[in-house]
């Protein structure tokens, strides 16, 4: 799709291929392609579940800080972020620059440019994060994953103008499915089976924080994705790893003057000892929502540099409707007619999409037969 849908994979394949077409070991070459090409599959794999777990386990439990007593917007913030300490030992075994990495370093902007693009990545993410801690409080655990797929609409959009990405008719066709899917859900206010009923007024402020929160997110993986091409200029674990740990110190740092201004922590001891699972349930789950959160911003971003920004978000879509059916064992959350439909129009919408890639894929293979 673009040149922002070029996987580096099959850069390399035709490298290889015009350097070694008729050596005599091009035989060699071609098996040494196909075991990279295997490699890269296993880390698109890889990412894959770690965007899809992560992101399953991290929400889950998010509804379930608020369904068993957690109050604190702040706090449920502050533990989207918190977790990049966990990510630290991630640096002893990422691999050392190559000769290729040097190379580039010469071209790499001053570190204060870094330090711009943390700060102003970190700020994105915590008015991100509080967004998403206010639609989790306010909207079923469904209702609020369902809106969530309008992200790859956004990330569409978004990409256009910043990634080069292109417009095509099956790509317009899911990102009108998928607006048709978040927009079914804002007619029909669900006060299902939770314990606390939903209130219209705080449906709607739900359903407009989590929108705006799809919207900035979609954002952000636009922006990473022109800050990996245009400042970072590496492709390495240790570049992944510096960015999500030091926009998040910078996001965590604004969400702990959130928590303090707020005047939340003043009640957090009073939250964890009227938390309905008890003091260490209510611990773990902080702690657990932290962990899935850090193993889904590693897939994510894994994707984005090897794939595109639009590409990570279509693998996050892709597990959106696993937590609606979730939802309905763990929280009893109603399954109604709005709903299974916004779930197929979702599915429908990236299944679009996948289409669309697979024969961008399937042109430049052919393209790139007919080069060699």
């Amino acid at each position: 799709m673009g040149k922002a849908k070029e996987v580096p994979l099959q850069i390399m394949d035709h490298e290889v291929k015009e350097e070694n077409s008729g050596e005599p070991d091009a035989g060699h070459q071609s098996s040494v392609t196909r075991i990279k090409g295997h490699i890269w599959w296993i880390k698109m794999g890889i990412y894959s579940f770690f965007v899809l777990s992560g992101q399953t386990t991290a929400t889950l439990l998010g509804r379930l800080y608020f369904e068993e007593g957690g109050n604190s917007k702040w706090m449920s913030a502050f533990v989207q972020l918190a977790g990049f300490p966990l990510l630290l030992p991630f640096y002893c075994i990422s691999l050392p620059k190559n000769s290729t990495t040097d190379s580039i370093d010469t071209d790499r902007p001053p570190a204060l440019t870094f330090a711009f693009l943390y700060v102003s990545l970190g700020i994105i993410m915590a008015g991100i994060c509080l967004l998403y801690s206010y639609g989790t409080s306010y909207l079923p655990v469904s209702t609020f994953s369902l809106i969530c797929a309008s992200q790859l609409g956004f990330n569409a959009l978004f990409s256009f103008f910043l990634n080069s990405q292109k417009f095509t008719f099956f790509i317009t066709n899911s990102l009108i499915l998928l607006t048709i899917s978040s927009a079914l859900l804002v007619f029909q206010p669900d006060d299902s089976s939770d314990s606390k009923k939903i209130s219209k007024g705080k449906y709607i402020t739900g359903f407009l924080c989590t929108l705006f929160a799809s919207a900035g997110y979609a954002l952000s993986l636009c922006l990473t994705q022109l800050a990996f091409k245009k400042i970072i200029k590496r492709n390495t674990m240790r570049s992944m790893l510096d960015l999500i740990i030091y926009q998040n110190i910078v996001a965590t740092c604004l969400t702990v003057v959130g928590l303090f201004a707020s005047g939340d922590w003043k009640v957090l001891s009073k939250e964890m000892e009227e938390y309905e699972l008890g003091k260490v349930s209510y611990l773990m789950t902080l702690i657990w929502i932290a962990a899935g959160w850090d193993v889904f911003s590693i897939g994510a971003i894994g994707l984005i540099f090897d794939v595109s920004s639009l590409f990570s978000n279509v693998i996050s879509t892709l597990g959106l409707p696993i937590v609606p059916v979730l939802a309905v064992f763990f929280f009893h959350d109603k399954m109604d007619g709005v709903k299974v439909v916004a779930i197929l129009l979702a599915i429908w919408g990236f299944v679009s999409y996948m289409y669309q890639h697979y024969l961008d894929d399937s042109k430049s293979k052919a393209e790139r037969a007919i080069a060699t």
